[in-house]
């Protein structure tokens, strides 16, 4: 029992901390890009935010992973951070041109998280130093030079430092959260009165005129 109790720890363990690395859930990266969008009503990008991780996570991981399990070749002494290796040897059992179709699905993948993740640090970079070209060049720089530095470094070493870092992030946003609670809930309790009410619909209209 022991030993089944820790190995289901583990495993959920792993199983948070490639969750948040995949769909950054509650570590407040992507309420910067949502924060960019313009609404008269915040709660419904709220839940534009809701629906990333399902997507992200248990749809688009699920049938990674159920495609891995049933062509049979899921190897238990594989490192962990040869996913796409393993996801490519999956699909290529079926579909033998599938790697190259991986192979540009994966540099677009990196470059879009490149440039998310670019934002995210210079909105942050210059909340705390300030809005002004000399800052905006350094962050840059400073981003290029780590991109190398990255590049460089091992795949493992790489993703234990990602998750040290969205650790660090999650810790202080999640109490965060915790005392903004009874703000969201106010939003959230005006939205769907509004909506039951039907002042929703008009409003829209409104807006479409204006």
């Amino acid at each position: 029992p022991e030993g089944v109790s820790g190995g289901f720890i583990g495993v959920l363990i792993q199983g948070f901390r490639r969750a948040a690395f995949s769909n950054e859930a509650g570590i407040g990266s992507a309420a910067i890009a949502h924060s960019a969008v313009r609404t008269s009503r915040p709660v419904t990008e709220g839940f534009v935010a809701l629906y990333e991780p399902f997507v992200d996570t248990v749809i688009v991981c699920t049938i990674t992973a159920l495609v891995i399990i049933i062509t049979g070749t899921w190897d238990p002494s594989v490192d962990p951070g040869e996913g796409v290796a393993l996801t490519s040897a999956a699909f290529e059992s079926t579909i033998s041109w599938f790697p190259w179709i991986l192979t540009i699905a994966v540099l677009l993948f990196a470059f879009s998280t490149m440039l998310s993740w670019s934002y995210y640090g210079l909105k942050a970079w210059t909340y705390l130093f300030g809005e002004s070209l000399i800052t905006d060049v350094t962050y840059k720089a400073m981003f290029l030079v780590f991109v190398v530095i990255g590049s460089s470094m091992q795949l493992g070493s790489v993703i234990d430092f990602s998750d040290a870092m969205i650790f660090a992030m999650a810790f202080p946003n999640v109490l965060g959260m915790y005392f903004l609670l009874p703000v969201v809930k106010r939003e959230l309790d005006e939205y769907w009165a509004d909506y039951k009410a039907g002042r929703l619909h008009k409003s829209g209209h409104a807006a479409n005129r204006s």
